[in-house]
């Protein structure tokens, strides 16, 4: 296994401190900013298990807080698309920026309300190489979904019904998109609890990473 730096970071944004962890293995291509959903944190135990399996493949991982745990007391800033897209953006110019990550390719993993503002961040910048959504609520990107053009892999649930139904319609709409796929794991709800569901989630997405970031 390649050695790897592990840094807890602090990322300076809109006057506060995001907080993050990254980790990026020695040679590798590129590296995967997560976005993690509502009332979730860079502690995400489900966003690390994919994150170590990502850099398994030889590629790097930034898991941050997309917002303070002040900010994260106001329900409502969970829910603001706009302003966690900002910050996404604002940390992916904080990588461009720092010597270490500025040549590495950039994807975005994004879960849940994290997958809208991993969608919105991607059709705004064009130097994003891949993005991979589980269990997204893309609805909330919908009105970006045109511009996206970065190759884009859905991830969901079979028995997440509801989510399924807009990541249909969302891969129906990624008429830019240099590639895109959508990905189902029979049986899964929305947090992919049972057996082998989380792992097969962080095989495809680990795949599409590597392929577009290699």
């Amino acid at each position: 296994m390649a050695e790897r730096d592990e840094e807890l970071v602090s990322i300076p944004v809109d006057g506060v401190e995001l907080e993050g962890m990254l980790e990026v293995p020695d040679g590798a291509s590129g590296l995967v900013v997560f976005a993690h959903g509502s009332g979730s944190s860079r502690k995400s135990p489900r966003n690390n298990f994919v994150a170590e399996v990502i850099r398994d493949r030889g590629l790097g991982t930034l898991l941050f807080d997309l917002l303070t745990e002040e900010e994260d007391r106001v329900r409502e800033n969970r829910f603001d698309i706009p302003l966690l897209t900002d910050r996404l953006v604002a940390v992916t110019d904080w990588l461009r920026d720092r010597e270490g990550t500025s040549d590495l390719a950039v994807g975005y993993f994004g879960s849940s309300t994290g997958a809208a503002s991993a969608l919105r961040a991607a059709a705004r910048r064009g130097d994003v190489d891949a993005v991979v959504s589980r269990g997204g609520r893309v609805d909330l990107a919908s009105e970006v979904l045109g511009e996206v053009r970065a190759p884009t892999l859905f991830v969901v649930g079979g028995d997440d019904t509801q989510v399924l139904e807009r990541n249909r319609e969302a891969h129906e709409e990624l008429v830019l998109a240099a590639e895109r796929e959508l990905h189902v794991v029979p049986g899964a709800g929305h947090l992919f609890e049972g057996e082998g569901e989380l792992e097969e989630v962080a095989d495809v997405a680990a795949d599409w990473f590597a392929e577009h970031l290699g």
